[in-house]
């Protein structure tokens, strides 16, 4: 398969040596003791807020007139362009703009020879902003910043503004692009040697710290646009003030539609009663949606985002019927009803599986019936095979635990990027948000065949930042071996090497995807390039400090009163 070869293209990965003699676990349940959640739906149900597109639409729509202004007015001047454009990006408001944003960096794309006499952040962020459109733009631009050797200049240590944005750009880098590798590398040494000398409050520095953990490609956009919003309204100046005041108000309006989404989402999950039914599964409806708002955030992709979280919900509850609590006979029989997709299956299964099996069939047909009433299409199909084809995968990985099989990490990935649910997730998103006059049987099937790279290497990156984040919780439980325990044991490495393993592997994926994203783009659907995307970001973000699912206090509360429960202040 095409997919499963590029993992050794991206990998140093060892030849997998003869399985060992499987043995038989005991047949007995187990817990992942998964803590209750934190948001209880009564809780959900009291979210409020002042704000509202009835009493507050007519502002917003002034102030993003008054934000076209400022661009169209920054068009005589392609390095103001630049910076506004990348500030609109920053604050979470470039989606109101994105046919004037595509005119603009046109428009500074043909006046390119203008701009690269420009200095280092100024010929960085071109890069960054162009590559990302997908505007043709070459390394080359970087020469004239290295010497005779191919070296970035010592000169350009002491530009910190400078050498963020190279910092910045050298994450939308392609394979083969050594430049940008080395690009990446000088200026984060540079940059980390830096922030040990400078106060760590001024506005540079804050900017600095936060792209060293999370460079601004990797970002989660609506978490992007809270962590900027706090940061640079200290420092804005006034020409840039509207675009302030829009950016609080629009983050404000558009975390009223999550509240409203999350309280249809709190009656729906409390009835599915799988918190008495599936006791052993987690309960985690709020971090559910991140998945959801992560991969699409704007306001009028509600729909989309209320079945993919219930998407989320349930593949949650099935995966932790795999990997936790079913025996393997139980599992053998619930996939083959998933197969055979009838609900005559259900009288085969134990009592709690049948819970999850009916809620799992009536999300599907309800799915299919709502998108066949948008768009006199039946797309049920499609949906059914990718529920087919993640409870395999979960049932492969399952016979793996229970032979005391450890699989070497090729051929862990070639199931684990299945597993992780992030193809299901695609093809749902994908079908929930797409316009009704374009969408047609030929559309669907060409674009999940042209964007098979592009969804793989996503899933990868989602796999590979689950695995980091959770494998040594489930390490500890005695659950199916990751891929940093698959590469520990194949290498004979310590789990700190393995680590540095998967981060590598994560770094060259996110080269992959940047060249499909680059390569597709006229060619896909952009809705269908950004999510990808998206749910690469989303992933990072979830699993940055660990498993922001299982365990999901502490720094994932935190995440979720920002983004979900607290609005921002308009003064």
């Amino acid at each position: 398969m095409k997919c499963q070869s590029r993992i050794l293209q991206q990998s140093d990965l060892m030849v997998l040596s003869e399985p060992p003699t499987p043995t038989k676990l005991p047949n007995q349940r187990r817990s992942a003791n998964y803590h209750p959640t934190i948001w209880e739906p009564k809780l959900i149900q009291s979210f409020t807020t002042p704000y509202s597109y009835e009493f507050h639409g007519n502002k917003l729509e002034e102030l993003k007139k008054e934000a076209r202004i400022l661009l169209a007015i920054s068009q005589d001047d392609p390095c103001a362009t630049l910076k506004l454009i990348d500030l609109m990006q920053r604050l979470g408001v470039a989606y109101h703009f994105e046919k004037e944003i595509d005119e603009a960096l046109n428009k500074v794309s043909n006046s390119k020879p203008t701009v690269h006499t420009g200095d280092l952040y100024t010929t960085s962020l071109l890069f960054r902003l162009l590559r990302q459109h997908a505007f043709p733009i070459s390394t080359d631009v970087f020469n004239k910043f290295r010497d005779e050797d191919g070296k970035f200049m010592d000169s350009l240590k002491g530009d910190v503004e400078g050498l963020l944005s190279l910092y910045e750009a050298s994450h939308l880098e392609m394979p083969g692009e050594d430049v940008m590798e080395e690009a990446k590398k000088f200026s984060a040494q540079h940059l980390n040697s830096t922030l040990g000398k400078v106060d760590g409050t001024n506005y540079l520095a804050v900017q600095m710290q936060q792209s060293l953990q999370v460079p601004l490609h990797w970002m989660m956009s609506r978490v992007k646009a809270r962590t900027f919003i706090d940061v640079y309204q200290k420092e804005y100046d006034m020409k840039n003030s509207v675009l302030i005041e829009l950016a609080k108000l629009d983050y404000n309006l558009v975390q009223a539609v999550h509240q409203q989404e999350l309280k249809e989402l709190a009656t729906w999950w409390r009835g599915l009663g799988f918190k008495e039914k599936m006791s052993f599964s987690r309960d985690r409806l709020m971090e559910n949606y991140i998945w959801a708002m992560g991969i699409i955030f704007e306001p009028q992709f509600s729909k989309c985002r209320i079945y993919l979280t219930r998407f989320v919900c349930i593949l949650t509850a099935i995966d932790d019927m795999y990997d936790v609590y079913g025996s393997l006979d139980e599992l053998e029989l619930f996939t083959t009803a998933v197969n055979r997709w009838d609900f005559s299956a259900m009288k085969d299964l134990p009592e709690y599986m049948k819970a999850c099996y009916l809620a799992l069939l009536n999300f599907v047909d309800q799915m299919g019936h709502d998108i066949q009433k948008d768009h006199e299409l039946d797309t049920t199909h499609y949906i059914r095979e990718e529920w087919k084809k993640l409870c395999r995968s979960y049932l492969r990985e399952a016979r793996w635990f229970y032979k005391g099989y450890t699989p070497g990490l090729k051929e862990y990935l070639e199931t684990a990027w299945i597993s992780v649910g992030g193809p299901a997730a695609m093809v749902h998103a994908y079908i929930l948000q797409a316009d009704s006059s374009s969408m047609t049987q030929k559309s669907l099937d060409d674009c999940f065949k042209n964007a098979r790279e592009l969804i793989y290497w996503s899933s990868l990156i989602t796999r590979l930042s689950d695995d980091l984040g959770t494998s040594m919780a489930e390490s500890a439980r005695g659950d199916v071996t990751k891929s940093t325990e698959c590469y520990m044991i194949e290498a004979g490495v310590s789990r700190q090497e393995a680590r540095k393993h998967i981060k590598e592997l994560i770094s060259n994926s996110w080269k992959k995807l940047n060249e499909e994203s680059y390569i597709n783009n006229g060619l896909l659907p952009r809705s269908m390039i950004n999510m990808c995307l998206n749910m690469s970001r989303t992933a990072l973000c979830i699993f940055q400090h660990g498993d922001g699912i299982g365990t999901s206090t502490g720094v994932m509360k935190d995440l979720l009163n920002s983004l979900i429960v607290r609005s921002i202040t308009l003064e």
